[in-house]
């Protein structure tokens, strides 16, 4: 992955609620320890649309203060592509920029801009208060994604997913539920799960794997995103970051995930799929470069 170092970063689409938005935005070395690690009885909704913590009440989300972060990722600073925040926003941009024009072009449904905060430790949401363990997540209830990034030490240290494209990737699966709920899947899916309480974890694992494919397509159209201006963001992705997505997928799937915990593979418990569905929806996202080449609910 080639980041245009030129490519202006609109930081107005983080609110950094970590410690007043500075004191935790030194970069954050990949071979760190992240504050996820200590949480291992919630592992399962890593990298998740966080079903069981969308469904807390109560809470609010806050302001954050993007003050320092602005100052951080500004082109005045060369060093700004080595910070794990300023990588993170450019990602985010480069997401919203894609489903801006998809969105309407493939669905027929206007877009409409999700910030991503960054918290350190815990954050309240409109989907209630939530800490650095249940990983990075999307709330529906106020349309913004949460994360932690010492999530990303977790995942590279504790799930075997270290490489750079990992974390895009991360942050296309959780803008996948946004999608989602612009088109009104989410909703369906809920109450097809109220319906058929018996079978909610496997449109639970449907809602997940589409998560998946819809990364994959923004992957496919990363390197054709532009900044306010209209320069690239990405000069080029390459088939060493789609490896790192995949090995991402993979390192999160159900089965990856029960076998680290040290149970035995149990399929009826799924809630995201294995490791092998989580690649081929991913691939196949990658590989048609279009959201309607994921329809994982079937015909």
């Amino acid at each position: 992955m080639d980041i245009n170092e030129d490519a202006q970063i609109d930081t107005d689409q983080i609110s950094d609620q970590r410690s007043g938005g500075g004191l935790a935005g030194l970069p954050i070395p990949i071979g760190g320890r992240g504050l996820v690690g200590t949480i291992i009885t919630i592992v399962a909704l890593l990298v998740g649309g966080g079903f069981g913590f969308n469904a807390m009440t109560g809470g609010s989300g806050q302001e954050g203060d993007n003050s320092t972060l602005r100052e951080a990722c500004s082109t005045a600073n060369p060093n700004r592509f080595e910070r794990t925040d300023c990588r993170n926003a450019l990602y985010v941009n480069s997401i919203q920029d894609y489903w801006r024009d998809a969105l309407p072009q493939t669905f027929g449904a206007r877009y409409r801009q999700a910030r991503t905060v960054f918290f350190a430790q815990a954050v309240n949401t409109g989907c209630g208060a939530a800490d650095s363990g249940v990983g990075p997540f999307y709330c529906p209830a106020d349309s913004q994604i949460y994360i932690d990034l010492t999530f990303y030490d977790e995942l590279a240290n504790r799930f075997g997913a270290p490489g750079a494209f990992a974390q895009p990737y991360v942050l296309a699966h959780e803008y996948g539920h946004h999608i989602q709920n612009l088109l009104g899947t989410s909703d369906q899916v809920r109450r097809a799960q109220q319906r058929d309480p018996s079978n909610a974890n496997a449109y639970s694992v449907a809602l997940e794997l589409q998560a998946d494919c819809f990364a994959g397509v923004w992957t496919r159209h990363a390197a054709e995103t532009t900044d306010a201006s209209g320069r690239p963001l990405f000069t080029r992705i390459t088939q060493q970051d789609i490896q790192q997505a995949l090995q991402a997928a993979a390192a999160v799937g159900d089965d990856a995930i029960q076998r680290r915990a040290g149970g035995a593979v149990n399929e009826s418990q799924f809630t995201h799929g294995s490791s092998a569905q989580r690649q081929q929806w991913f691939t196949r996202g990658f590989q048609n470069g279009d959201g309607r080449a994921c329809n994982t609910f079937g015909s």
